[in-house]
């Protein structure tokens, strides 16, 4: 304990000084915790210590639990967030889970300011009929299996019947649909989950169908992915071009997206090519929704369509049900449709929106508006789940910024000493895993990785991951 000069000349120091740095709290390693991190240590007038927590052995997120096996490039990023997390006035704390290891009252009394950037742990709902039957599964859910997410490794996933949906046209879609009708042979090259490619390896699905609820100038994926797509190996992209005619209103819409006329260009491409005979199939369907998910014994089947016609709408086209129906056969469903984020305890949610309400990142009170002191989010949390891995970055760089402009309004924590946390985690028997640690753990799974011309084997349950910090 220091002693009563020290606590006093302390107490009377202004936060982000040496005598009296400034505690931050960041509660989530992914992506946006990381930027609003580095944002913060760029500041080479602010005296800072920042501990960041993850419920998750494993840090950075989505880039580790998110972003297909078979972009490595994308996971380069890891490379950054390393230095940030070697940082001398960062520490990590993995394996320390917010309302379940620590509160939000023993955050403040350690950490003058906290960051919530926990991103989309659930996904949003199609709202049908027979969406929970087996098989069934959100992109949430799926992606984590094949990523090798702790919670996700014993994920029932059924890969036996020849047809499978995507429901949803974004990125996540494509990569969904990419996993399931590549090579195994080329994702056995990959960090993929050991048992997610044991599965791939017996799958019997030939045909895929990744279904968007409107047409091609409104599909969210980028070119890139779907230049990806049309040149996969033994995989046809089929588009039916009745499919790509456009509206009035989408031919308007067009004209002012880039990106959209690059999607459109390579689209049409396909659709005068046609099949070719591949053995493994990609349909791209546009203005379908599902109205219904029909089973056997429980399992998915089948999925009941409707065709849609589009119709100007307030902020863009919007589909509408035409009654018109059809059948696809599928085994399995995976529905792309969005992430949500999920409340936290003690602090307030919009339950519409799926964030944490908020004012360019300070935490605001729903009733007034006001701001809450010394809380702040950044991240999917914070603004919904919109962007790529980079736009956190700006993200991050605003939070920041409020935090910084908010200093002299700061009320000081009452314990800011690093020994605090430590100390409350040591009585809570919590396992925490720091970066020397992961360090360790990332070393080996690179090691396990080699005899198999593979980056890395994860090591995905949590005993694994204990039994290997602990020589086992």
């Amino acid at each position: 304990m220091p002693s009563p000069d020290i606590l006093l000349r302390l107490m009377r120091a202004p936060l982000g000084t040496p005598d009296r740095p400034l505690r931050v709290a960041v509660v989530g390693a992914g992506p946006s915790g990381f930027y609003t991190i580095a944002a913060l240590l760029a500041r080479k007038d602010l005296a800072v210590e920042i501990d960041l927590f993850d419920r998750l052995p494993a840090p950075y997120g989505l880039v580790r639990y998110g972003v297909a096996p078979d972009h490595p490039k994308i996971k380069e990023v890891v490379r950054v967030f390393e230095r940030l997390a070697l940082d001398p006035r960062v520490r990590y704390f993995g394996h320390v889970e917010y309302g379940r290891d620590l509160a939000l009252g023993d955050l403040r009394r350690a950490y003058d300011q906290i960051v919530f950037s926990v991103g989309g742990q659930s996904d949003r709902r199609l709202g049908v009929p027979g969406e929970e039957l087996a098989n069934s599964h959100s992109s949430t859910a799926f992606v984590a299996w094949y990523s090798a997410h702790p919670d996700f490794l014993d994920l029932p996933v059924d890969l036996a019947a020849p047809g499978a949906v995507v429901v949803g046209v974004g990125n996540v879609a494509v990569d969904v649909a990419r996993v399931l009708v590549r090579d195994p042979e080329e994702l056995a090259r990959t960090d993929i989950a050991d048992g997610a490619l044991v599965a791939l390896r017996a799958s019997g699905v030939r045909d895929v169908y990744v279904l968007a609820r409107r047409g091609p100038v409104q599909a969210k994926c980028s070119p890139a992915e779907l230049k990806e797509l049309a040149h996969l190996a033994g995989v046809d992209l089929i588009v039916r071009p009745d499919e790509l005619e456009l509206d009035a209103a989408s031919a308007e819409e067009l004209a002012a997206d880039r990106e959209a006329q690059k999607n459109l260009e390579i689209l049409r491409g396909l659709a005068e090519r046609g099949a070719t005979g591949a053995p493994r199939r990609i349909h791209l369907r546009f203005c379908v929704s599902p109205v219904e998910l029909e089973g056997e014994g429980g399992r998915v089947s089948a999925v009941r369509l409707e065709r849609n016609r589009l119709v100007p709408g307030r902020g863009g086209v919007r589909a509408e049900g035409t009654g018109a129906m059809e059948t696809l056969s599928a085994g399995l469903v995976v529905r792309a449709v969005g992430y949500r984020s999920l409340p936290l305890p003690e602090l307030p949610f919009d339950e519409r929106a799926a964030i944490i309400p908020n004012a360019a990142g300070r935490v605001t009170d729903p009733a007034s508006g006001a701001p809450m002191p010394g809380l702040y989010v950044a991240g999917w949390v914070k603004r919904g789940p919109t962007g790529l891995i980079g736009s956190n970055k700006p993200d991050g760089a605003e939070t920041a910024a409020a935090m910084l402009e908010d200093l002299a309004h700061v009320v000081p924590a009452p314990e800011p000493a690093a020994a605090t946390i430590d100390r409350l985690l040591a009585e809570r028997g919590v396992r925490v895993v720091d970066f020397p640690a992961w360090q360790r753990l990332d070393r080996l799974e690179v090691e396990r990785g080699k005899a198999g011309g593979r980056p890395r084997v994860k090591l995905g349950r949590r005993e694994e991951v204990f039994a290997a910090l602990d020589g086992g």
